[in-house]
């Protein structure tokens, strides 16, 4: 395989992640999670929507995240990245803003997840709004990065 094959290759798998994280996040919030409150008896609505949080927590570990520490790590490698070009106008700090969004929408969806399990609700769903649009954050500030 070519280098240039290579790292279409590894961007698309990059830009596929980010996009099934963030189409699953809108998914589960605006279709299935209304849907199940609304046609779900509570106790049944309560146990889908556990479980279905919990598969997707589960390939968020599994997957998605192996795949985007991978491949990104691999693009700023092979852009040159190093930490003090991080504070570098354009490139470097938009991406350095993008790595810190992408921790704390990190940071947001493990706390959403321990929220629901401890029985929060309110702060269960201001951290999936927050890791939501921290997500949709990230992916703007990605289309600001030009290709690798």
């Amino acid at each position: 395989m070519d280098t240039v094959t290579w790292w279409s290759v590894v961007r698309f798998l990059h830009v596929a992640g980010a996009a099934l994280w963030v189409g699953g996040q809108l998914a589960l919030s605006l279709v299935v999670l209304p849907l199940a409150r609304r046609i779900l008896a509570p106790d049944a609505k309560d146990r889908f929507t556990a479980e279905a949080g919990r598969r997707f927590g589960l390939l968020t570990g599994a997957l998605f995240l192996p795949v985007q520490l991978g491949t990104g790590w691999a693009m700023a490698v092979h852009k040159g990245v190093t930490w003090s070009s991080l504070a570098d106008p354009g490139y470097g700090r938009a991406l350095a803003t993008k790595l810190a969004l992408f921790v704390l929408v990190m940071l947001a969806a493990a706390g959403h997840g321990l929220a629901h399990a401890k029985g929060r609700p309110a702060l269960a769903k201001s951290l999936a709004v927050a890791s939501l649009v921290g997500s949709l954050g990230v992916v703007l500030l990605a289309t600001a990065l030009p290709a690798t």
